[in-house]
């Protein structure tokens, strides 16, 4: 039977519904290229002890190539298996979906065989498609397991979709989050009205994948209007390849911001923490290079706390670019209130044991 909304356990469906930080899960790999689990058992083991809320495991930064040499399924059940062997408190668990509809769909039964609580739905494969197509696309994997909605950059294969799209989706009974990653902000507020307009608010929980702007995502109101009257949503969380580094880091700082908030007005100093933490995202993510090295710049990170063993990727073209350790330095140097440093070191060898 396909997993719904009211079929998750009410402590998953309230840590979603409040917020949580929950990391983009890399992918450990050997000097070979092949699957090291003992460093990925860490990554977890680490994960779990900085206090994620969350795991997202099978998305871009995991490689969308595990899929074609048969890491899907493995990878999936490393993930769950070492954070159930690791801790006994609730966590909501993300696998990440791709492909057409047939393979969407098999991802998605394979998820819910494992134990995963919703799935995040990647559209790229879907480009082309009518806006119908695509949403007879998402109904369909609704149906296996609830959703997570992904409003993916366009400059990275992502799909420009407008509010109506957004109505509809959120509109899915199945559908209970949006990571909203477009990095632009006129389509972050088509997401907004979308949902606001489906009236989905009450089950539908926006995460920021905006990298550009964590911070102001996470300390805004949005306020649009429907039927003349004004109604406010907020992102409560975020899902993040960024969190997947510095991630004791960014758990403390998605609670000072939902203390900052609580408390309001708003400091300069919470409001300054965007561009910092917008500057740290640029160099980890390569956007000099247009988002080349953004996968082996989280691994760069991770190996220089010795979590993983190098920076290699599935694709052998996938690196860091030239200039990008060096950005990486200056990040490390200008912002070490974020890093994670002592934490990893004291706990390192514990995790990878």
């Amino acid at each position: 039977m396909p997993l719904h909304r009211s079929d998750l356990p009410p402590e998953t469906l309230r840590l979603l519904r409040q917020g949580v930080a929950i990391p983009a899960h890399p992918l450990a790999l050997d000097a070979g290229r092949r699957f090291d689990r003992r460093r990925q058992r860490g990554l977890t083991r680490y994960y779990v002890d900085a206090g994620s809320g969350g795991l997202a495991v099978g998305v871009h930064t995991t490689q969308f190539e595990i899929r074609d040499v048969g890491l899907y399924a493995p990878v999936l059940e490393a993930a769950m298996e070492d954070a159930r062997g690791w801790t006994d408190r609730p966590m909501v668990m993300v696998a990440g979906l791709a492909g057409r509809t047939a393979q969407a769909v098999q991802e998605a039964r394979t998820a819910v065989s494992l134990g995963y609580h919703a799935g995040l739905l990647s559209l790229a494969a879907m480009k082309g498609g009518s806006e119908e197509e695509i949403l007879e696309h998402c109904r369909s994997v609704a149906a296996e397991i609830p959703l997570v909605g992904f409003y993916l950059q366009p400059s990275v294969g992502g799909i420009p979709l407008g509010v109506d799209f957004w109505r509809a989706f959120c509109a899915i009974d199945n559908v209970v989050a949006v990571k909203v990653a477009p990095f632009n902000r006129y389509r972050t507020l088509d997401v907004v009205r979308g949902l606001a307009e489906a009236r989905a608010e009450d089950r539908v929980t926006l995460y920021t994948g905006n990298d550009d702007h964590i911070v102001l995502d996470l300390v805004t109101p949005f306020t649009v209007r429907r039927d003349g009257e004004a109604v406010t949503l907020r992102f409560q969380g975020g899902l993040l390849g960024h969190w997947s580094v510095w991630t004791r880091g960014a758990v403390r700082l998605l609670e000072r911001l939902k203390e900052a908030v609580a408390a309001g007005p708003l400091s300069p100093e919470i409001l300054a923490l965007d561009s910092a933490v917008t500057d740290c995202n640029a160099a980890f993510f390569d956007v000099a290079n247009d988002f080349h090295g953004c996968i082996a710049g989280c691994h760069e990170v991770l190996r220089r706390q010795g979590l993983l063993e190098g920076t290699w990727c599935l694709n052998p073209a996938e690196g860091l670019s030239p200039g990008q350790a060096e950005a990486i330095d200056r990040v490390l140097r200008l912002y070490p209130e974020f890093s994670d440093d002592e934490f990893v070191a004291a706990n390192r060898e514990r995790w990878l044991s």
